[in-house]
């Protein structure tokens, strides 16, 4: 079985929050399982580094584009490492491999009859003389009447035109465009209306796509699918490869989600592999984003691969829904988030992959408080996963030597394993992670209650095996943990491994046990209690600050 998995590009004009990283942390955990099951694993995303959002900050802080881009792409490496993603290739969009790629994917939908071209009325804007990408526009969604910029509406999710918003502004100067007429290209989505109807249909059928993403792409294939611009005047991005065309650029909202394959194609050269061997109709392709990239990865990307007769279209698309920060929206622009450096230079990478699973917005909005986070990190992670392996390997060390006792494991513990691993694989593989993470961790509250009911402190100074198999089946549990947490919680689970000296990455019950214990060190330390108000605190102090 082939699996690509293709995570969301983040701009690279601001640093990650923790909404970022709720929407983007599914991708690994996919790509870890399937890697232990033994399958054919390709799980790439990079840093969106042309377009408008880029463009507007380096205008901001004079600077220049490419400065900005350089700052955040090598942010977003280091943080994605000390979170554990396992991107088989993370790579950016104003590469070279990536533009040429591009321009060949816009020549072959040419050649394919898709693109067209036709003068329309675009915001120019007389301050700044230029002709104004979508993003650069701001005014009033015409349908629901919330601030919006002209290419979405936030809040209503409605795709825009920007001379449809009310009160229109520019956003380099804060003046009214006027409206001009240009010529683009324009891609004939509306010829693949039906096609994507059977798409979802089929994805519907299956339960492989997030009800929030099949909802609203019903909702646009109601309204039905119009064609758009995939050509603007932006200050950055990939040229148009048509001469008469060669001052205007490729419209980011394509070229980004072309991405996906760019990139794979990328790979492939750098192994020496055969793309085709991972992008084909057998492949299981899962797309892993927030619910603000819907549509881009339910049609504008099916209706591109469609256009290029490239298989595979979206089998599984897993589009969170917000992550909300102490019962308020998440703002980078009041710097009301908790951004990913800070927290990672300041807590366990497991204890964040733990709480942003355990309390996914996988069907509704969920929330990030730091009193829930600590709480979490010190009943959960401490007090029943690090708890129990550390009494059991303590144990062990005292009474044991540090050996393992080759006693029996408890018949009924041993069945349950065995259904855990089936039910949580197909848990991951529909992408209900949160479940998956439960019923492991419901696993481990047993097995301590497992540890107190045997009271193994007694059994020791009894003649008979009944401590040995206690703590074999103890021990059983813990090899096994390292091997279904593997793919949430993959530093302590590598440091279980390391204790125990289990090489093995796999996803089947482990049924050979160590002889001995290299080492014991627990998993986590105690969270103090009085970092909750300590770090609410930093965050109303630092969002105050930077206040206008």
């Amino acid at each position: 079985m082939t699996i690509f998995i293709g995570g969301a590009w983040p701009y690279a004009n601001g640093s990650l929050h923790l909404g970022h990283i709720a929407a983007l942390l599914p991708g690994d955990i996919l790509a870890r399982y399937y890697r232990q099951k033994g399958e054919k694993v390709l799980y790439v995303s990079g840093s969106d580094c042309n377009g408008t959002p880029i463009s507007i900050r380096a205008n901001q802080e004079n600077t220049t584009i490419e400065k900005i881009a350089n700052h955040f792409h090598t942010e977003f490496l280091e943080c994605f490492q000390k979170l554990g993603f396992t991107y088989d290739l993370y790579t950016r969009t104003d590469t070279t491999h990536h533009h040429h790629a591009v321009q060949e994917i816009f020549l072959k939908l040419l050649q394919n009859g898709y693109l067209y071209t036709k003068s329309i009325e675009q915001a120019y804007c007389e301050t700044d003389k230029q002709f104004l990408p979508d993003r650069f526009v701001e005014g009033i969604c015409p349908n629901c009447g919330a601030k919006a910029r002209g290419d979405q509406c936030d809040q209503c999710s409605a795709l825009l035109d920007p001379l449809v918003l009310i009160d229109r502004r520019c956003k380099i100067c804060g003046n009214e465009p006027i409206i001009k007429e240009t010529e683009h290209f324009y891609f004939s989505f509306s010829r693949f209306q039906q096609k994507l109807e059977a798409l979802v249909k089929h994805a519907k059928r299956e339960n492989r796509w997030r009800e929030n993403a099949v909802d609203l792409t019903e909702r646009y294939l109601k309204e039905g699918v119009l064609d758009r611009a995939v050509t603007r005047d932006l200050p950055n991005g990939v040229d148009v490869p048509v001469p008469e065309f060669a001052h205007k650029k490729i419209y980011v909202w394509i070229e980004a989600v072309a991405g996906y394959l760019t990139a794979s194609q990328e790979w492939a050269r750098q192994k020496g592999e055969k793309l085709e061997e991972w992008w084909n109709k057998d492949t299981i392709a899962y797309y892993v984003h927030g619910k603000d990239n819907i549509p881009f990865h339910t049609i504008i990307w099916p209706s591109i691969l469609l256009g290029l007769k490239q298989s595979p279209l979206p089998t599984h698309i897993i589009s969170n829904e917000y992550l909300t920060l102490e019962k308020r929206k998440l703002s980078t622009s009041q710097n009301w988030a908790v951004w990913a450096p800070y927290i990672l230079e300041h807590y366990h990478p497991d204890s964040i992959r733990y709480f942003l699973t355990i309390n996914a917005p996988e069907n509704r909005d969920t929330d990030f408080s730091w009193r829930e986070f600590i709480y979490s990190h010190n009943g959960e992670l401490l007090g029943a996963f690090g708890n129990f392996v550390n009494r059991t390997l303590k144990f062990l060390e005292k009474f044991f030597e540090s050996r393992v006792p080759q006693g029996r494991v408890n018949a009924s513990i041993q069945t349950e394993t065995e259904r855990l691993y089936q039910l949580v694989g197909e848990l991951i593989e529909t992408g209900h992670f949160k479940k998956a993470l439960e019923l492991i961790f419901d696993y481990i509250r047993q097995a301590n209650k497992y540890f107190d009911q045997e009271q193994p402190w007694l059994q020791i100074k009894q003649a008979g095996p009944a401590a040995s198999d206690t703590m074999t089946t103890c021990v059983y549990i813990i090899c096994n943990l390292a091997q279904l947490l593997q793919p949430f919680l993959p530093f302590s689970s590598e440091k279980i491994r390391q204790m125990l000296q289990i090489e093995q990455v796999e996803w089947q019950v482990q049924l050979d046990l160590p002889e001995r214990i290299l080492f014991v060190e627990p998993l986590f330390e105690r969270l103090d209690e009085a970092l909750i108000e300590k770090e609410y605190e930093h965050l109303v102090q630092t969002s105050k600050d930077s206040s206008p």
